[in-house]
């Protein structure tokens, strides 16, 4: 039995480069999404906030999943998994969360790789694609993101594609059973354009995918920020 839904509205844009593709997460990615996940569980779970109960269940899969499609429907948050194009293997996550209409314009930023696959550079590729599109396709101004002080991986991360620290937010979010305190970061659109992440991009692949002719336009009241964790 095919299992390839549940269908985004407004359509999805197409994400991808040479590397990876991003693709919003379907009913039919449980099993490789279960695997990475059990087999990096020790890996990741002193960055994130703590697993629920059913976290790696089929059930609690389908229930992340069927919010995230009101998050997008909504224009809440935008989440993907990264495929690695090389053997099209389900490898990471990457999301836009809690976004800021009217006045403000802005989301948040949220990613993880599997154990096995970082350190080689899928990450960087998978931002290389997606943060051009948060400005041009869904018409960001400002994209933010928090990480934990020891997260010296994630913090260079966001110093290679142009995000500045602005601050330290004590307490911020619970993360493994615990207060921790976090760094802010922010990007704009030139400060990325400018990064050493963007080197070597072609220019006219620069501004992110073209919003596609039969998608609804993207323009709701403020949400909620949302963690989905797929």
């Amino acid at each position: 039995m095919f299992d390839l839904g549940p269908n985004y509205v407004p359509l999805p844009p197409e994400l991808a480069d040479a590397r990876v593709r991003l693709r919003p997460p379907r009913f039919a990615d449980f099993r490789a999404w279960l695997a990475i996940r059990e087999k990096s569980r020790a890996f990741l779970e002193p960055w994130e906030p703590t697993w629920e109960a059913d976290m790696l269940t089929r059930a609690g899969y389908r229930k992340r999943v069927r919010l995230m499609v009101g998050d997008w429907r909504d224009d809440r948050g935008y989440a993907f998994h990264i495929f690695d194009r090389a053997d099209q293997s389900l490898v990471g996550g990457i999301n836009l969360t809690g976004v800021r209409r009217r006045a403000a314009q802005y989301a948040s930023l949220g990613y993880w790789m599997g154990v096995d696959q970082a350190g080689r550079g899928l990450m960087s590729a998978a931002l290389r694609v997606l943060l051009p599109a948060a400005f041009q396709s869904f018409g960001l101004h400002r994209v933010e993101a928090a990480c934990i002080p020891e997260n010296a991986p994630s913090r260079a991360l966001l110093v290679k594609f142009g995000f500045r620290q602005i601050g330290i937010a004590r307490s911020y979010l619970r993360i493994d059973g615990a207060w921790r305190d976090h760094i802010l970061h922010e990007l704009q659109v030139d400060d990325l354009m400018a990064s050493r992440g963007m080197a070597g991009v072609p220019a006219e692949k620069r501004a992110g995918a073209p919003v596609r002719e039969d998608a609804a336009p993207i323009a709701a009241e403020q949400g909620a920020i949302v963690d989905r964790q797929v």
